[in-house]
């Protein structure tokens, strides 16, 4: 993410089931690669590390949410799905394309593309 003034923002992609190393999956990298967006080629999973590191956790569905819950009960004050966060609508998730065609996957991307561009101007707003 891009930072305003001198507020830096960092940002670490990691999934609750993921399996460490993984390629992630061609039509996310097709997507990514579409868009000229920076990526990781592999897939991790979540830590202890990157819950500590963290001032703010993300989560795509409250399924996910709920799960991190579940295995990491101290992240409850940190941890919103992005939807819930960003305060688009009343709907908390975005659809999980895993093991969707790759419609499927550009809609879920056009949907946190949207997301992510509201909560850029948020978080910059603070």
């Amino acid at each position: 993410m891009r930072a305003k003034d001198n507020m830096e923002i960092k940002v670490r992609s990691a999934g609750l089931h993921a399996s460490p190393g993984i390629p992630i999956s061609s039509y996310s990298k097709r997507l990514i690669e579409e868009a000229g967006m920076p990526y990781s080629p592999l897939s991790r999973r979540i830590s202890s590390e990157d819950i500590e590191w963290a001032d703010l956790i993300l989560t795509m569905t409250e399924g996910h949410k709920y799960a991190l819950l579940q295995l990491y009960p101290e992240v409850l004050q940190k941890a919103f799905t992005l939807r819930e966060y960003v305060q688009l609508d009343e709907r908390k998730d975005v659809q999980d394309p895993f093991g969707g065609d790759i419609e499927l996957y550009r809609h879920a991307f056009r949907e946190l593309t949207a997301n992510i561009d509201v909560l850029e101007r948020k978080l910059m707003e603070h």
